[in-house]
């Protein structure tokens, strides 16, 4: 590491001196290993993809991601199929990425471990969806993206609310949102990794996910998901039951393997999310579709149709060694 960008929203969240405080710090760590770095302040995420494009161009062979899952998704837009390594200083809300490979949760150890970390060449998810007003959009993703449930949610979740009420409120809403989702089917068609066998399913949830675990009370979502892989850890939901959602987040917060009916795992390059064929009500006229909403990283993108791909060797992450 010769010459990094820290890149920073000082309006996302938290403390604002106690946030500026620990970053100085780790510039302090960063200029003493005889690295060039720079703090940028960014303002939202056109911004701060735009500040990471500059620091691209400026020659930083290194841009930390300062924040949590939402500013590391925002940042591999740009250091996508690019030579710049990623870092990160997990100072988010949730930081399942940084749960995930180990990182410290103090920022100035994070930044003394990315300065011995071994660069790490991996693949990312592709998402293709139509965004909100009906245009199509494409994200790569780094955890995981979804389509059913779990995206209706952040459909319903005010943008800030994490942010501002913090974990613990945020999950207790979403609880409240959870029992009042209509668990909307729609159909999805993938081919098992191992086998190349074309399946295809009727479901209310899809989720494709990249990492083991997750942090907090997640844990192991998806039991064989890696960033080692070059494909996509597939959880099916083809059941409506709540009791069965319940089941399946327990098992996971437990890191046990029990099979709860109606949702299966697979691995798979590629997976499509269509809306059923439409049907037709008494008198002849097809019926409304009630919207399917997409995620990435936890960040609403947009609604169905949607196709989720890997994209291998695609990014550089800096981590720790294990």
């Amino acid at each position: 590491m010769r010459k990094a960008a820290l890149l920073y929203n000082p309006d996302s969240g938290g403390s604002r001196a106690r946030r500026q405080t620990e970053l100085e710090s780790v510039l302090a760590v960063l200029r003493g290993a005889d690295v060039d770095a720079q703090l940028v302040l960014t303002d939202s995420r056109a911004h701060a993809e735009e500040k990471a494009r500059q620091a691209v161009l400026a020659g930083c062979d290194t841009v930390f991601a300062c924040g949590g899952d939402g500013t590391i998704h925002n940042l591999i837009q740009v250091l996508a199929n690019t030579a710049t390594a990623l870092a990160i200083l997990p100072i988010g809300t949730a930081n399942a990425l940084a749960h995930d490979l180990g990182l410290p949760m103090n920022v100035a150890a994070a930044a003394r471990a990315a300065l011995c970390a071994s660069p790490r060449r991996i693949a990312l998810g592709r998402v293709q969806y139509l965004d909100l007003e009906g245009h199509p959009g494409s994200r790569f993703f780094i955890v995981a993206a979804g389509a059913g449930v779990d995206a209706h949610l952040f459909y319903k979740l005010h943008a800030g609310t994490k942010q501002r009420l913090g974990m613990t409120a945020y999950y207790s809403k979403a609880w409240q949102l959870w029992f009042t989702h209509p668990m909307t089917r729609f159909l999805v068609e993938f081919a098992e990794a191992s086998s190349q066998q074309a399946c295809r399913a009727d479901v209310t949830e899809l989720m494709a996910v990249r990492i083991q675990n997750f942090g907090g009370v997640l844990q192991e979502l998806a039991p064989g998901a890696s960033l080692d892989r070059d494909d996509l850890r597939l959880i099916v939901c083809r059941t409506a039951s709540r009791l069965a959602y319940l089941l399946y987040v327990t098992r996971g917060l437990l890191r046990s393997n029990w099979k709860v009916p109606g949702i299966d795992l697979a691995h798979s390059r590629r997976v499509s999310c269509q809306y059923p064929p439409a049907s037709a009500s008494a008198d002849g006229v097809p019926q409304s579709q009630p919207k399917v909403y997409v995620e990435a990283d936890g960040e609403l993108v947009g609604t169905l149709p949607a196709e989720i791909t890997i994209a291998p060797n695609a990014l550089t992450l800096l981590t720790p060694a294990r």
